[in-house]
């Protein structure tokens, strides 16, 4: 959670604006479960409400719900046809706005141009993602 959201929950909630009481909630899209089960352990650690999905099919239907959701986590190499890239923009087909939030352990040409937000390499460190986590999901 940001210094900025801990400071807000100290005061009266009655001050509080109606999105600071919600939890943020992230898509997490990543086929390895290993890294899976990490980065929601460290999201939701922070605070952050995470569904996570293996494939780009559990990803849509995600994405389809009437829920809200601030941030897609998604890793760029997936098995199947579609990759992280591809999903990212059906995901801003279905939801305006949807901030993104690239993984990858490996280079990949021209991802960078193609990339609708930033891109983090793994290994990750744990402050490492939480701030680019946070950094995203400020700019609104």
């Amino acid at each position: 959670m940001s210094s900025t959201l801990k400071a807000l929950a100290m005061g009266p909630a009655s001050s509080l604006p109606v999105e600071t009481l919600q939890k943020r909630h992230i898509l997490l899209v990543e086929d390895d479960e290993a890294a899976s089960a990490a980065f929601c352990r460290i999201l939701r650690g922070a605070g952050y409400e995470v569904t996570a999905a293996s494939d780009f099919r559990l990803a849509l239907e995600t994405l389809e719900a009437d829920q809200p959701l601030h941030l897609l986590l998604v890793d760029i190499v997936m098995p199947g046809s579609v990759n992280g890239l591809a999903l990212s923009r059906m995901a801003r087909m279905r939801r305006q706005g949807l901030k993104v939030i690239y993984l990858t352990g490996f280079h990949i040409p021209g991802a960078e141009r193609e990339a609708l937000g930033p891109i983090l390499r793994k290994p990750i460190d744990e402050a490492q993602l939480l701030a680019e986590v946070e950094r995203e999901l400020a700019t609104d």
